[in-house]
């Protein structure tokens, strides 16, 4: 038996986590059909549905669409993204195991491909054991098929499928209703639907709606048709949950192929110049689509239409967002008496500080060296259990070396969420890292990952 070690760490308040996945589990459509009407069921099955004897998704009509389809389980010789990075597995160890995959003998086997799947992503007693460890006291829980449901057809397929995740998602928390907290999907395609699902979650005690910056069919928030929605969100007091995705574009219906958002524009970059980096798909899109939706947001006057709406930006990072409102404020002064929309009644940086928090991942040095303007609509995020997904404690290290006084800390890592949620602390906390975890035989060695992080050993013999 191996032990894996870490430097003891420790921390005197409460974390909460904004944006962490789960893996939606296959049970998720079997459980359905307690739930749904017999309409609802059928709308179901023919717009989203996992087929257990092919173990593919099937959306509107297609096979093999969606994460899930290619993530569902633990595979020999494979890692699936969406369930490794739990306590301990940091990406030098991600990459070590990537390393032995690409050799036939040196292949994970079936039980070593199931060790690194870790079952807290759609089980939750699991979960609130990895939490333990990764210093995580509280959590959003956000599904990780985000991708796909903007693309369902049929509306009340649509609102059936998100019904079914909800359900399924507020049964989860129950394990732990006072670290576990869910997002709930909306069923956009159908406005009246999702002002109805707002305030269906609302009752059951969800505080986020996650929505996209641009739908997949092209549709901005400020349209009016979407009205009924945000107005359900600030009688509910539901957060405005902007997640963007990564927008492949593989479910698009013909009669839109001429309409992209930023990340798919990206993404046809990617296919058509065949670069093999995933920087421009997993970093850059999901940044563009973020600074997108906060103009627009901003510019618009958005927020002056709905006045006690409240927003989170999810997974974007926000080391750009200084940047991005410095040009918004500048924009809207130099050109306010050229708009042709009514005026601003105030700059857009003062809508933002006013309105909306930005998320922020653990190894992300600048917010903490930018602490007074950050001091209030930070709040972190951990991603796990995707491929980069990192502890509370790796965010700790980030601003300790930043200097960052323990105050701006607790702020930074709970605090500024849980205002924003109106979620109480719990009623204790994490306070010692985990220094030792019992590893199997055939974990990498620290030579082993040395030798893993040179460039060459990436390369297929």
């Amino acid at each position: 038996m191996r032990v894996q070690k870490f430097a003891p760490m420790s921390k005197n308040f409460a974390t909460f986590d904004c944006d962490a996945h789960i893996a939606e589990p296959p049970g998720l459509w079997d459980r359905a059909k307690d739930s749904l009407s017999q309409r609802e069921l059928r709308a179901l099955e023919d717009t989203m549905w996992f087929d257990s004897e092919s173990r593919q998704l099937i959306v509107n009509g297609k096979a093999g669409m969606g994460a899930m389809s290619r993530h569902v389980g633990a595979t020999p010789g494979t890692l699936n993204l969406l369930t490794i990075a739990g306590p301990g597995l940091k990406h030098n160890l991600q990459r070590t195991l990537h390393v032995r995959n690409l050799r036939r003998q040196t292949a994970l086997s079936a039980e070593q491909a199931d060790y690194v799947h870790h079952r807290g992503a759609y089980e939750p007693k699991p979960r609130l054991r990895d939490m333990d460890i990764q210093g995580i006291d509280q959590v959003m829980i956000i599904p990780s098929d985000i991708d796909t449901y903007p693309w369902l057809q049929n509306d009340i397929g649509a609102k059936a499928m998100c019904k079914a995740y909800n359900d399924w998602a507020y049964e989860y928390c129950q394990e732990g209703p006072q670290r576990l907290y869910f997002a709930a999907l909306l069923p956009l395609q159908n406005p009246k639907f999702a002002a109805d699902e707002v305030r269906r979650v609302a009752a059951r005690g969800c505080r986020v709606a996650l929505v996209r910056p641009i739908d997949a069919l092209g549709n901005y928030p400020v349209q009016p048709k979407y009205d009924p929605v945000w107005k359900a969100m600030e009688e509910t007091g539901v957060v405005f949950g902007m997640h963007p995705f990564s927008a492949f574009g593989s479910l698009k219906p013909p009669a839109y192929t001429e309409q992209h958002s930023g990340a798919e524009l990206m993404e046809w970059c990617i296919n058509s110049s065949g670069l093999a980096h995933l920087f421009l798909t997993n970093v850059q899109n999901f940044q563009a689509e973020a600074a997108l939706w906060v103009t627009m947001a901003l510019m618009s006057g958005f927020f002056e239409r709905f006045s006690k709406l409240r927003a989170a930006v999810f997974e974007a990072s926000s080391t750009w967002l200084s940047f991005l409102l410095d040009e918004c404020d500048k924009a809207y002064r130099l050109y306010r008496n050229d708009r042709k929309r009514y005026p601003l009644k105030r700059l857009p940086s003062e809508t933002f500080f006013a309105h909306c928090v930005t998320g922020f991942e653990g190894d992300e040095a600048p917010p903490s060296r930018m602490p007074d303007f950050y001091r209030d609509i930070l709040a972190w995020s951990s991603d796990v259990y995707h491929h980069d997904g990192d502890d509370a404690w790796r965010a700790i290290e980030t601003m300790r070396k930043c200097e960052l006084p323990e105050s701006y800390q607790a702020r930074f890592l709970g605090d500024n969420a849980r205002r924003l949620y109106k979620i109480d602390p719990p009623a204790s906390f994490i306070r010692d890292r985990v220094t030792e975890i019992e590893r199997p035989d055939w974990w990498p060695t620290d030579d082993e990952v040395r030798q893993a992080l040179q460039p060459e050993a990436g390369l297929r013999r």
